[in-house]
Order: C-alpha cells, then structure tokens, then sequence
C-alpha cells in the first residue's frame, strides 16, 4: 500500500513537472481571481471585465487567449480540493513583490462592484496567507487600490 501510494505522488510530480511552470502560475492565478469574483455568490461583467484587463496586461493576452486561460482556470477550480495548489505554484515560481502585485489585482477584481462583502474579505484573507504574506502586505495592497480607484472617480 505504502509503494502504491508513494508510485501515485512520483506520478503527480512528474506530470506537475511536465506542464510549463508559467502557465500553471498563470492558470493559479487565474483561478485565484475567479474564485475571489465568486467570493460574493455573484460574477458580475464588471468583474469579468476586470478578470480580462489583469490577464491581458499582466501575461500580453488577447481577448480570446484570456478566455480560454478563464476556462481552464475553471476546469482547475472544480477539479480541486482547495486553493493550495494554486498558492503552491504562485510561491514557487513567484516573488514576494510578485505575489503582492497579484493581492493588488484580486483587491480590483473584489473592489469592481464598489463593496467588499463579508466572504471577500476573508477569501482574500485566506489567499494572503497561502501566498504567505504579511498582513501589512495585504492592508497596503488594498489602500493602494482604494487610492487608485478614488484617483480614477476623482479624474485626476
């Protein structure tokens, strides 16, 4: 039983490490900001929208290319257990700086309706802590995209 087990993990690994590490932290965090969209049991355009604008600017997707990331990013949401797998590939292919620009992206994508629900806050919570950041991270990534939101009401 141990052998079997220890066969499946060597299987998990090797597949894992067959698939281009790029596209599996764009894929994680893909799946990040559509699980944080879903946060509020409603995905509304104006976060799809905003989904599409991260994935365009930060990976120089097209439209379609962003579509289809969204859709395997979903296959990968429902086929999962939890969020670690995503958080996993993130911190090991990604900087602390990094990996605080993607909490600013999931902080538009929550702030696209105007309000931060309750389950918001404690997904973005939760995935702070998965890509192990310090709450200090988190509360400036989110200041930092309130300001630009203001500054963009505002026209300045």
């Amino acid at each position: 039983m141990l052998n079997l087990m220890r066969s499946w993990i060597q299987n998990q690994r090797d597949s894992a490490d067959s698939i281009d590490p790029e596209a599996l932290v764009r894929q994680a965090v893909c799946a990040l900001l559509l699980e944080i969209a879903h946060g509020d049991d409603r995905f509304t355009a104006a976060e799809r929208d905003r989904i599409l604008a991260v994935l365009g600017n930060r990976y120089d997707l097209s439209r379609e290319q962003a579509n289809e990331l969204i859709a395997a990013s979903r296959k990968a949401l429902r086929d999962s257990t939890d969020l670690w797998q995503f958080a996993r590939h993130i911190n090991e292919h990604r900087s602390t700086a990094e990996k605080v620009q993607i909490i600013e992206a999931l902080w538009r994508v929550i702030y696209a309706d105007g309000k931060l629900d309750q389950h918001e806050d404690y997904l973005i919570h939760k995935m702070s802590t998965l890509l192990r950041l310090e709450h200090k991270q988190l509360i400036d990534a989110k200041l930092k995209v309130l300001a630009e939101m203001r500054h963009e009401i505002e026209g300045d």
